[in-house]
């Protein structure tokens, strides 16, 4: 009787034979089989490999390149100002509107004269008593004089007669006071713009009593033109900014909208603090603008370009083109065959959109913009665009239709 060991064995070696059998048996016959013909999977692979790549292309330039810091700023108003009673009175009637624009010195409410009419009154009354005291006392001073001349009153007396001039006129310079201070109390009842803006909403109707320490004021005036934006920039930027400043070159400073793509309004710097922070090392800056068209709006958020210096002639070729790798920065170059070239190239300052390159490129150059991510070396493109006639005139555009002409030739044939 056989051992059960030796059967199992018997078994397992059976079965790994049996499977070695059947994949030699599968992988031979996939060997023999007939490959596809032309409309197979393997010739569309070779045939889609050598048809031209798709491109977008720009040629490089020599251009003006301005060189822009960027920063974040919030639109700061240059004064705001709490329109405020001066004195005490009900309010009779409001003169502006909410959201309207004014000017210096314009009307805006009227408080109840007449208590303060009546002691502007009251202290002409008491000015006009001053005087005629005054003219009395110094008629008897002459008099006093010409008696002492002749010694017939002391000279004690004639002392006493001068200091009781002097007392009068100090009380006419009192009630002359008391009369300009009436007339001022009296004017402070029209409630005046002090400064030029455009008013916020109404804090107060008429017929109420206001009073000169009311914390909420009558209305806010914000000027609204010229305005400025407050930002900052990193401390290590510091010299190209304060070198020209103080030089007395104006910068120009761009305000674009949130999502950077509108320029709000252009101006220019008008200062910079004093000191870094030292919590985030950086340095604030305040740029004014005309803000003609108020387009700029006090807290508003913006995006800030800072103009500090501009390349003359300046080899620039579109920022998307530029690659980024273990090589280090190179583009694709459009050949005069219609094949993609690797270029090494050298960055130099940027404003964003655009990219000077100071080593790797020549003016005229057609780099790509678009489909980059097909492309290798040596490979066959052809240049698209949106413009026709730029696309006409292109390389690769020549060298499409150069192909599409010889196909056709082919099917008429």
């Amino acid at each position: 009787m056989p051992h059960p060991q030796s059967s199992r064995r018997w078994f397992l070696y059976s079965a790994v034979a049996l499977v070695f059998a059947g994949g030699v048996w599968y992988f031979g016959f996939r060997a023999e089989a007939p490959k596809p013909s032309g409309g197979g999977s393997y010739f569309r692979s070779s045939k889609s490999n050598a048809q031209p790549v798709p491109v977008k292309a720009e040629a490089a330039q020599f251009r003006d390149l301005s060189v822009h810091l960027r920063a974040i700023g919030t639109v700061v108003p240059l004064n705001i100002v709490t329109v405020r009673s001066r004195v005490e009175g009900q309010l009779l009637r409001v003169t502006f509107s909410e959201g309207q624009e004014v000017t210096a010195g314009q009307l805006l409410a009227e408080i109840d004269p007449l208590p303060y009419q009546l002691r502007l009154t009251q202290m002409e009354g008491q000015l006009r008593l001053s005087e005629s005291q005054l003219r009395t006392v110094r008629s008897d001073l002459e008099r006093f004089k010409v008696l002492n001349a002749q010694t017939l009153i002391s000279p004690q007396q004639l002392e006493a007669q001068q200091a009781l001039v002097a007392e009068r006129e100090g009380a006419l310079a009192t009630a002359q006071a008391q009369v300009e201070d009436a007339r001022r109390q009296l004017a402070y009842t029209k409630v005046e713009a002090p400064i030029a803006g455009r008013l916020g909403l109404r804090q107060v109707d008429a017929g109420n009593i206001v009073r000169a320490g009311d914390a909420g004021g009558m209305v806010v005036i914000t000027q609204t033109r010229p305005i400025s934006v407050m930002f900052t920039i990193p401390e290590m930027e510091l010299q190209k900014v304060v070198e020209p400043l103080r030089a007395g070159e104006q910068l120009v400073v761009e305000a674009w909208d949130r999502s950077e793509g509108l320029v709000l309004a252009t101006g220019s710097l008008k200062t910079v603090d004093n000191q870094i922070d030292l919590a985030t090392g950086t340095l604030r800056l305040k740029a004014e603008f005309a803000n003609t068209d108020e387009k700029l709006f006090p807290n508003q958020f913006v995006n800030v370009r800072l103009r500090v210096r501009t390349l003359k002639a300046a080899l620039v070729i579109p920022s998307v083109a530029v690659q980024y790798g273990s090589r280090g920065t190179y583009v694709y170059v459009v050949s005069a065959e219609n094949k993609a070239t690797v270029r090494d190239i050298a960055l130099g300052p940027s404003d964003g959109a655009q990219q000077s390159i100071t080593k790797g490129l020549q003016s005229g150059d057609l780099v790509v913009l678009e489909g980059i991510d097909r492309l290798r070396e040596g490979r066959a493109v052809s240049v698209v665009s949106d413009d026709p006639a730029r696309a006409a005139h292109s390389p690769g555009a020549e060298g499409a239709a150069k192909g599409d002409g010889a196909k056709k030739k082919k099917k008429k044939e």
